[in-house]
């Protein structure tokens, strides 16, 4: 990939996508192609056919896909696995067809089994079964790579898949019922900490900005409390309370979303699918690349960063009556550390720089 290529950014408005395309921009990338939700479906085949014709781009990266958080991938089972299936298959198989010289599959590292053997290697795929809450979302990401990977081998293709890490940053969806476990607790906090200090402007502008279920900065203190209350945000009369799902024993690692897209565009231009597998393989496969960190933190240990980050004097109880998840997901970078790329900003100083973004977006 050079800065003369046509670049076409899927999901530009997304938590890694926004991420990418400023990257691109940083760098000179001048000849980038972006398309809303609205503007273009990418679940639709014919829409997704038409666009590559018209615009034909040199360069994909397919950041684009139906996500969420634990709750949202209990839920939304159909949704997820239907609906990322469909971007995966119009984006990919359009590619091939119109001749993109380069393209960069997002996956996720939800996609290893559940009890595989931590730090989980590239090579740990499909070696046992898969936690059950996000069964549907791993196997369409399973087959996205597999999808890329098969183009290469068949075809001679020069499509790359990365599974990153839990990822956080500007842009986050902070949607507490979809939202991944970071920006949750982050948004939750932030209101909790509002409540204690009976701050109605910030909730208030934390509704405009982002209604829960149809209930603004507009609605009354009542139907505000309310609708806090079913997402685990409550007051009483001496003290305020956050609900977090789970134990708080779960290991997690992360990665600011801005590094992501530092190692994607890196990769993109310095590594070729044939750079990602070892050539006295017999059989080729899992040539997909791990991006984190190989550092890890429990959800407990995040909570009270999050906590101590904000100031927030309340309580937080963790619901051991609800699922956990994964008990532990920690990538083997060394992949991606032989390949030349290593992340810099680490989860304190992270934390700090999505709490100043936050509160800036309520602006």
């Amino acid at each position: 990939m050079d800065k003369n290529n046509k670049v076409f950014v899927a999901g530009h408005k997304g938590l890694v996508g926004s991420a990418i395309y400023n990257n691109l921009k940083l760098k000179g990338y001048s000849n980038i192609v972006v398309r809303s939700h609205k503007e273009l479906d990418l679940r639709d085949a014919a829409a997704t056919e038409d666009f590559f014709s018209k615009e034909k781009p040199d360069v994909v990266i397919l950041a684009a896909a139906f996500v969420g958080g634990i709750a949202a991938n209990l839920k939304y089972r159909a949704d997820f696995i239907f609906n990322n299936l469909a971007i995966q298959n119009n984006v990919i198989g359009a590619s091939f067809r119109h001749d993109v010289k380069k393209l960069l599959f997002l996956g996720s590292t939800c996609i290893y089994p559940r009890d595989c053997r931590q730090p989980m290697s590239e090579d740990e795929l499909l070696t046992s079964p898969l936690e059950y809450t996000n069964e549907p979302y791993a196997i369409a990401k399973i087959a996205g790579l597999k999808m890329c990977e098969s183009f290469n081998l068949e075809y001679g293709t020069n499509y790359i898949a990365v599974m990153p890490t839990n990822l956080y940053g500007p842009n986050d969806n902070f949607d507490l019922e979809k939202s991944h476990v970071l920006p949750a607790i982050m948004r939750k906090i932030i209101l909790a900490d509002a409540l204690y200090k009976d701050d109605w402007v910030t909730i208030r502008k934390d509704l405009s900005k982002r209604p829960i279920e149809k209930t603004d900065g507009e609605a009354s203190c009542e139907d505000i409390l309310f609708i806090l209350d079913k997402y685990g945000i409550r007051k009483s009369e001496s003290d305020t309370q956050v609900e977090i799902w789970g134990t708080g024993k779960p290991l997690r690692e992360f990665l600011w979303s801005e590094e992501m897209a530092d190692a994607c565009i890196y990769i993109m231009e310095k590594i070729d699918f044939k750079d990602t597998y070892d050539k006295n393989m017999t059989d080729i496969r899992n040539c997909h690349i791990n991006i984190g960190t190989g550092k890890e933190i429990s959800i407990k240990d995040v909570a009270c960063l999050i906590k101590d980050t904000i100031g927030y004097k309340g309580d937080i109880y963790f619901n051991d009556q609800k699922p956990d998840g994964t008990i532990r997901k920690l990538t083997d970078v060394s992949k991606l550390h032989s390949l030349g790329w290593h992340h810099k900003i680490e989860i304190e100083q992270g934390v700090k720089m999505l709490f100043d973004w936050y509160i800036n977006s309520l602006k």
